[in-house]
């Protein structure tokens, strides 16, 4: 996909991740989106941003959400994905919410 690339930065302002705005909307739709995170995850400009983030930073950038329990935010490779898909999500939000 070639789109416009879109900021997301998460709500404690310690993450920032930039997204292809087509696979945003891909990654972000009623149902489960779990094998359109796991498609995102293999590519390269995605891998290469989550590469840099610390364990530690993501759980603790999700555990703000209060969604998951300690244990669950012990498995790094799914906090990955969690933090895609709030990604994708709040992407979808802002632009869907941009005219109002």
């Amino acid at each position: 996909m070639n789109s416009e690339k879109l900021w997301w930065t998460s709500s404690c302002g310690r993450v920032e991740l930039q997204i292809d705005f087509d696979d945003a909307l891909a990654c972000s739709h009623s149902g489960s989106c779990d094998s359109d995170i796991e498609w995102l995850r293999t590519c390269p400009y995605i891998i290469e941003q989550l590469s840099k983030l610390s364990p530690k930073l993501i759980a603790d950038g999700l555990k703000e959400c209060g969604a998951w329990d300690a244990d669950e935010l012990a498995d790094h490779d799914a906090n990955l994905s969690r933090l895609l898909w709030i990604a994708c999500c709040d992407l979808r939000d802002q632009t869907e919410n941009a005219g109002e």
